[in-house]
């Protein structure tokens, strides 16, 4: 990836001065491919999904993007700024 053009693996959107690198199949599930994300999008996906289910579904990102918490942040999320941040909500349980 070149600079200023990358995007975040999950929303798509242009990346903004923080990133950070989500593992698709968590280090704890022997994963070692690394993707560029948003910190917002980063917390979404681990407060939406355990690294069990993380690890199921692993690089499939559009099996992500059917969960309808995922689908409906990403929405919200569309036209925010790459710099964007707000509190993630915790876990559901």
């Amino acid at each position: 990836m070149d600079g200023p053009s990358r995007s975040c693996w999950l929303c798509g959107r242009r990346l903004g001065n923080r990133v950070e690198f989500h593992h698709p199949v968590p280090k704890s599930r022997g994963g070692r491919l690394t993707e560029a994300v948003h910190p917002i999008c980063h917390r979404t996906l681990h407060a939406t999904f355990s690294n069990s289910e993380l690890g199921r579904i692993g690089a499939d990102r559009e099996a992500l993007m059917e969960n309808p918490d995922i689908a409906r942040f990403l929405v919200w999320l569309a036209n925010k700024d790459p710099d964007f941040h707000a509190p993630t909500a915790a876990r559901k349980r």
